[in-house]
């Protein structure tokens, strides 16, 4: 082998190397959306209880909640309307969630140690990891709003292409936040004690079911906590979206939760000073 032929080879080494993020991305991605597609009813558990809210619940307060012309709606509209874009952020919630539990699940089956000892960065596996869930939370949450679209709860065609960014970065706070928990949760048998004081307050505690003007009549410090829900903006900003609007602020909020609910994750994944280090 000739001299001229080893800066070739080096570059060559040099490629590989810089590729190799992209390949471990595209292999988590891989991984998960075959493990979303091997578990046929993953879809119909995530689309019923939102489904329940709409055609049960919404009929039942269509009656007794009357809904004043607040932006984004320039008109009138029905309870039915009001909620789909908090019943699309109940999605994105319980998919963050449900990432948080198998991630859980795969570290007590070991293949979590195994990704992150493989040799890149561990922000970037982990990152890698929930971008694959919050990709498959966005199929989930325009397969629901598919089907209001079938009810007869549309929106502008456009707003469903103006959507996808926003769902998609609420998908990324929520499992962000999930991510967090996850490395709080040592055992699957705690899994469901934790949701229940993450998934609920969270939910109902935000514009998802009514608006905040409706929640500061009932009580001012009700609405200033939902206020202060990161879920609240993270809807508000699908909301928007669904009609092509933007909302600046539920944006800097959503981004803002979103990076330190990571930054946290990804100290909590760390070995030598994170939580589940301490808790090992």
């Amino acid at each position: 082998m000739t001299v001229e032929a080893f800066p070739a080879i080096e570059e060559e080494a040099a490629g590989s190397f810089r590729s190799r993020p992209w390949i471990a991305l595209r292999a988590i991605l891989q991984r998960e959306a075959l493990r979303f597609i091997g578990q046929r009813g993953r879809l119909v558990a995530a689309l019923v209880r939102p489904l329940v809210w709409l055609f049960v619940f919404a009929a039942g307060f269509r009656a007794t909640l009357g809904l004043a012309i607040t932006p984004p709606y320039q008109t009138y509209i029905t309870y039915e309307i009001y909620i789909v874009p908090g019943l699309t952020g109940m999605i994105l919630l319980f998919s963050g969630m449900q990432s948080s539990l198998s991630l859980v699940y795969d570290r007590e089956m070991g293949s979590v140690r195994l990704l992150l000892t493989a040799p890149l960065p561990r922000w970037w596996l982990l990152f890698s990891r929930l971008l694959a869930g919050s990709l498959i939370a966005v199929v989930q949450a325009y397969a629901f709003l598919a089907i209001a679209a079938l009810y007869g709860i549309r929106f502008p065609w456009f707003g469903y292409l103006a959507a996808a960014p926003a769902i998609l970065t609420a998908a990324l706070m929520l499992g962000a936040l999930g991510l967090l928990l996850s490395s709080f949760i040592r055992q699957l048998e705690n899994f469901a004690g934790v949701m229940n004081f993450v998934i609920f307050p969270m939910f109902f505690l935000s514009s998802a079911l009514y608006p905040l003007w409706k929640m500061a009549e009932a009580s001012p410090r009700l609405r200033d906590l939902c206020a202060l829900n990161p879920f609240t903006h993270a809807v508000e900003l699908i909301r928007f979206a669904l009609y092509a609007k933007g909302n600046l602020p539920a944006l800097a909020v959503t981004l803002t939760a979103f990076i330190v609910f990571g930054l946290v994750a990804i100290w909590g994944y760390d070995p030598a000073r994170g939580l589940a280090a301490r808790k090992a």
